[in-house]
């Protein structure tokens, strides 16, 4: 005996879900990409009067993309305490802007480092790395892969409690 189970989603829940988890921007609202270098990501830490979040990502990573949503929020909800980077390596502007408006990544400071020379300067490779710099640009913490919930969350207390 078969046995088919059905779920049925009311249509005002449907509509109310999908609005909610669409933050798109359009992309003519997002402006080429100011180019970073090595160099120049080291001066941005360094010049820093705040603790920094540096996410390496590109639009081709499939895992950068699962994690896009929520540095966006964590963006909106730690911004005024912890400045968050985005730099897209290996990748082409097009590419970088769409990406940014697909996921609504408005609230980050994006650079475009065609090359790949950011991370490998900073000590790692490889897509997605998030970098986790305190005020002055000491490194704390270096997460390679994709980024969860509780890791990003803990690693910006942390930055927090030792900013003050």
């Amino acid at each position: 005996m078969l046995i088919r189970l059905r779920f049925v989603v009311p249509a005002p829940l449907v509509v109310v879900a999908a609005a909610c988890s669409s933050a798109a921007i359009p992309i003519d609202d997002v402006p080429p990409l100011p180019e970073i270098t090595a160099a120049g990501a080291v001066t941005l830490l360094t010049d820093s009067d705040r603790p920094v979040v540096l996410n390496v990502w590109a639009s081709w990573c499939g895992p950068c993309r699962s994690e896009a949503p929520l540095l966006r929020q964590a963006a909106a909800e730690w911004g005024d305490r912890v400045r968050f980077v985005g730099v897209d390596v290996r990748d082409t502007q097009e590419g970088a802007r769409a990406f940014i408006a697909e996921f609504g990544l408005d609230g980050l400071d994006h650079f475009f480092d065609a090359a790949g020379a950011v991370p490998a300067g900073l000590g790692a490779g490889g897509v997605p790395l998030t970098f986790f710099f305190d005020a002055g640009g000491d490194l704390l913490h270096l997460h390679r892969g994709v980024i969860d919930e509780g890791a990003l969350a803990l690693q910006v207390d942390e930055l927090i409690r030792r900013s003050g």
